[in-house]
């Protein structure tokens, strides 16, 4: 069954699931929202959808429903390195949403669209640098994440909320091909530049400096965890797991923790 709902204000959209597209992924619960029709027949459903918008005076979909759902419709593009998606990135949740159980294959395993691998595919999805209207994942962060041979002692990566400006840097990366053609030693000999340039800056007490040297050092380590293939919020929040449990005391302007 496909369903046409309505968010007062908001907008009217379609959807097969209104659970997971409205309320979980929306975050509208029953009440905050009405059904305004519903059919079996997706074709029905796609040109009363647009009729309605248009009628609401919403914002039109630039695609009918059908066009955006239909499995064979879901031309993913894979190469060796990537999948790429036919919609932007700020369209892809609610597309994979309307896709689950669709499989793919790609040199690095088969995948198929589930929560888990949405939250992960959302987490480590860039726009392409050819088509802003496209996106895509990596491959080999895909596999990494999901590989059932990986060791049950080595801790996956959780899905942890992303930061924006985290984002960007990663979308700054992957326009400049780093991704592809850089390597983490290389990134790990720039962070050793980038402390040794804050280090000079802290010796001569220049702030500009300082700020500069330490946000050089944030941006190298992001790019450094992307190609480990973990996000810089997973090894921040993993760390500080660690330290919001820790015990101790300063110690001559050193917080020393406590031993056993």
């Amino acid at each position: 069954m496909y369903y046409i709902y309505h968010i007062p204000g908001k907008k009217i959209g379609a959807t097969r699931n209104l659970k997971t597209r409205v309320t979980l992924m929306q975050g509208y619960k029953e009440g905050e929202y009405e059904v305004l029709e519903q059919s079996e027949d997706i074709d029905y459903i796609s040109d009363r959808e647009i009729e309605l918008q248009k009628s609401y005076g919403y914002k039109v979909d630039r695609q009918k429903y059908n066009n955006l759902i239909k499995p064979n419709k879901m031309k993913v593009n894979v190469t060796e390195q990537t999948t790429t998606f036919p919609v932007p990135v700020s369209k892809l949740k609610g597309r994979l949403m309307d896709m689950i159980d669709f499989s793919w294959s790609t040199s690095e395993g088969d995948f198929t669209i589930n929560k888990e691998s949405i939250d992960f595919i959302m987490n480590n999805s860039y726009a392409s640098m050819f088509n802003k209207d496209r996106s895509f994942v990596y491959n080999k962060a895909l596999a990494n994440y999901f590989d059932p041979s990986s060791s049950s002692d080595e801790p996956k990566e959780k899905p942890v909320k992303e930061l924006k400006i985290f984002k960007k840097i990663r979308q700054w990366a992957t326009d400049r091909g780093l991704y592809v053609s850089g390597d983490p030693i290389t990134q790990y000999v720039k962070l050793q530049e980038e402390a040794g340039e804050l280090a000079q800056a802290l010796l001569k007490d220049d702030q500009p400096e300082v700020i500069d040297a330490i946000g050089d050092m944030v941006v190298v380590l992001t790019n450094l965890a992307h190609q480990r293939g973990v996000s810089i919020e997973h090894c921040v929040n993993s760390a500080y797991e660690v330290i919001a449990k820790r015990k101790g005391k300063m110690i001559n302007g050193t917080f020393v923790k406590e031993t056993l």
